[in-house]
Protein backbone atom coordinates (compact mmCIF):
# COMPACT_ATOMS: atom_id res chain seq x y z
CA UNK A 1 0.00 0.00 0.00
CA UNK A 2 2.43 2.36 1.14
CA UNK A 3 4.39 1.54 -1.81
CA UNK A 4 2.44 1.92 -4.43
CA UNK A 5 1.74 5.51 -2.43
CA UNK A 6 5.52 6.46 -3.00
CA UNK A 7 5.19 5.19 -6.83
CA UNK A 8 2.26 7.42 -7.23
CA UNK A 9 4.05 10.31 -5.98
CA UNK A 10 6.89 10.15 -7.61
CA UNK A 11 5.39 9.60 -11.00
CA UNK A 12 2.45 12.25 -10.34
CA UNK A 13 4.36 15.04 -8.80
CA UNK A 14 2.40 17.66 -10.24
CA UNK A 15 -0.58 16.08 -8.36
CA UNK A 16 0.95 16.17 -5.62
CA UNK A 17 2.15 20.08 -5.91
CA UNK A 18 -1.74 20.93 -6.77
CA UNK A 19 -2.65 18.97 -3.50
CA UNK A 20 -0.49 20.86 -1.07
CA UNK A 21 -1.10 24.23 -2.67
CA UNK A 22 -5.05 23.28 -1.95
CA UNK A 23 -4.72 22.93 1.54
CA UNK A 24 -2.27 25.76 1.92
CA UNK A 25 -4.85 28.03 0.46
CA UNK A 26 -7.58 26.12 2.33
CA UNK A 27 -5.36 27.18 5.87
CA UNK A 28 -5.20 30.75 4.89
CA UNK A 29 -8.47 31.23 4.00
CA UNK A 30 -9.68 29.49 7.22
CA UNK A 31 -7.16 31.57 9.25
CA UNK A 32 -8.22 34.66 7.62
CA UNK A 33 -12.05 34.00 8.52
CA UNK A 34 -11.24 33.80 11.35
CA UNK A 35 -13.85 35.80 14.12
CA UNK A 36 -11.61 38.45 16.10
CA UNK A 37 -13.37 36.74 19.54
CA UNK A 38 -11.22 33.88 18.33
CA UNK A 39 -8.41 36.04 19.57
CA UNK A 40 -8.21 36.54 23.45
CA UNK A 41 -7.81 40.11 25.21
CA UNK A 42 -4.58 39.84 26.76
CA UNK A 43 -5.17 43.98 27.87
CA UNK A 44 -5.26 44.59 31.54
CA UNK A 45 -8.57 46.03 32.82
CA UNK A 46 -8.05 48.37 35.83
CA UNK A 47 -7.84 51.83 35.65
CA UNK A 48 -6.66 53.61 38.35
CA UNK A 49 -9.01 56.66 39.85
CA UNK A 50 -6.78 59.41 42.22
CA UNK A 51 -9.33 62.35 43.12
CA UNK A 52 -8.40 65.08 44.83
CA UNK A 53 -10.78 67.24 47.16
CA UNK A 54 -8.71 69.89 48.96
CA UNK A 55 -10.06 70.00 52.77
CA UNK A 56 -12.17 67.08 52.68
CA UNK A 57 -10.90 63.94 54.86
CA UNK A 58 -10.03 60.70 52.94
CA UNK A 59 -12.72 58.72 53.97
CA UNK A 60 -15.50 61.70 52.95
CA UNK A 61 -13.61 62.20 49.23
CA UNK A 62 -14.02 58.29 48.96
CA UNK A 63 -17.81 58.56 49.65
CA UNK A 64 -18.74 61.30 48.10
CA UNK A 65 -16.40 61.21 44.94
CA UNK A 66 -14.59 57.87 44.18
CA UNK A 67 -17.28 55.45 44.61
CA UNK A 68 -19.38 57.75 42.35
CA UNK A 69 -16.76 57.75 39.71
CA UNK A 70 -15.89 53.85 39.69
CA UNK A 71 -19.96 53.31 39.57
CA UNK A 72 -19.88 55.64 36.53
CA UNK A 73 -16.87 54.29 35.06
CA UNK A 74 -17.69 50.69 35.54
CA UNK A 75 -20.12 50.38 32.81
CA UNK A 76 -17.63 52.09 30.22
CA UNK A 77 -16.05 49.61 27.41
CA UNK A 78 -11.98 49.19 27.90
CA UNK A 79 -9.79 50.12 25.24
Amino acid sequence: MIKRIISFALYQPLFLILVVVLFVGAGISAFISLPIEAFPDVGDIQVNVITLYPGRAAEEVEKQVTTSLEVALSGLPCG
